[in-house]
C-alpha cells in the first residue's frame, strides 16, 4: 500500500508542476504569445487530435509513445481548465472533483455500502442506466427530454452515427435481424445511383450520407466498431499502396505513369504477398 501512496504523491507533485507551467504560459505579462492568443474554440481541435494520437499509439502497441501522447492529452485538460479559471467559470480542482464524484456515483458496487458482485456485463447495463437517469434529470432542466440527449455533436460522424443508433435502439427503434439491413443497403445504393443520374450534387451528398449511416448500423448489428474498422481499412490501404510504390521503384517504374490496369496488377501482387 505504501508503494501506491508514494506513486500517488509523486503523481500529485508532477500534476501541480504541470498546472504551474500552464499558468506561466498564460501569464499576461510573461507568458507565451501563442498560448495567450488561444481560446476554447481554437484549442478544441488540438484536444481532439491528441485523443486520436493516444488511440493510434495504443493500436501500434507503442508504450513510450502512449506515455507521451497521454501527457499531451493531459495538457489539453490543463489548458481548458486554466482558461475557464481565468474566465471565472471553474477551476482545475473543480474538474477533478467533478470526475471523482461522478466515478463514485456510477460505481455503487465498488464504493457503496452494499457491494453486489456484478459481472462486467451487468455493470455495463447498470452504468448505462445511471447515465440515462443523469441525462433525463438534465433534460428536465433544459427542456423536452429525448433518448438521443447527450450524444456529443463534435464526435466523428461515423462514431456519432453508431451512438445515435444505440440510443434509438433502447427505445425499440431498431432492426432485430441482419437481413433487413442488407435490404436497406440495396435501397440506399439504388438511391445514390438515382441521385447521380439526376446530377444533383446536394442529393448525391444526402444519399451517400444515408448509405454511410446504414453501413454504421450494419457494423453495430455485427458487433463491429465502425470507427475502428475504418481505421484498420485505412491502415491496410496505406500499407498496400506504399508497398506498390516501393515495388514499382525497385523495378525502375514510375508508378504514377502506369495505367490503372497496370497499377491494379501491382495491387494484386501486394495482396498476394500479404496472404502468402
Amino acid at each position: 500500500m505504501a508503494g501506491i501512496e508514494d506513486r500517488t504523491l509523486e503523481a500529485a507533485g508532477a500534476f501541480r508542476e504541470l498546472a504551474r507551467i500552464m499558468a506561466r504560459l498564460r501569464d499576461p505579462a510573461e507568458g507565451c504569445p501563442w498560448d495567450l492568443g488561444q481560446d476554447f474554440a481554437t484549442i478544441a481541435p488540438y484536444t481532439i487530435e491528441e485523443a486520436y494520437e493516444v488511440a493510434d499509439a495504443i493500436e501500434r502497441g507503442d508504450m513510450g509513445e502512449l506515455r507521451d501522447e497521454l501527457g499531451d492529452l493531459l495538457f489539453q485538460v490543463m489548458f481548458h481548465s486554466r482558461m475557464a479559471e481565468e474566465a471565472g467559470a471553474f477551476s482545475l480542482a473543480d474538474v477533478v472533483a467533478a470526475i471523482n464524484e461522478k466515478m463514485i456515483r456510477r460505481h455503487p458496487h465498488v464504493f457503496g455500502e452494499n457491494r453486489d458482485g456484478r459481472s462486467a456485463d451487468e455493470q455495463t447495463v447498470a452504468w448505462e442506466e445511471v447515465k440515462a437517469a443523469e441525462r433525463a434529470k438534465k433534460s428536465r432542466a433544459d427542456g423536452q427530454p429525448s433518448a438521443l440527449d447527450g450524444v456529443a455533436r463534435a464526435l466523428p460522424s461515423l462514431l456519432r452515427a453508431e451512438k445515435l443508433q444505440k440510443r434509438a435502439a433502447r427505445t425499440g427503434f431498431d432492426w432485430t435481424e441482419t437481413p433487413p439491413i442488407f435490404d436497406k443497403l440495396e435501397e440506399e445504393i439504388a438511391e445514390v445511383k438515382e441521385a447521380i443520374a439526376g446530377g444533383d450534387a446536394a442529393a448525391i451528398e444526402d444519399e451517400v450520407g444515408d448509405l454511410l449511416f446504414v453501413m454504421a448500423n450494419l457494423a453495430r448489428r455485427l458487433s463491429v466498431d465502425p470507427e475502428q474498422a475504418l481505421r484498420k481499412a485505412n491502415a491496410k490501404f496505406e500499407r498496400r499502396f506504399r508497398a506498390m510504390e516501393t515495388a514499382a521503384t525497385c523495378e525502375g517504374v514510375d508508378f504514377a505513369s502506369l495505367s490503372l490496369d497496370a497499377q491494379e496488377a501491382y495491387w494484386q501482387r501486394v495482396k498476394q504477398t500479404e496472404r502468402g
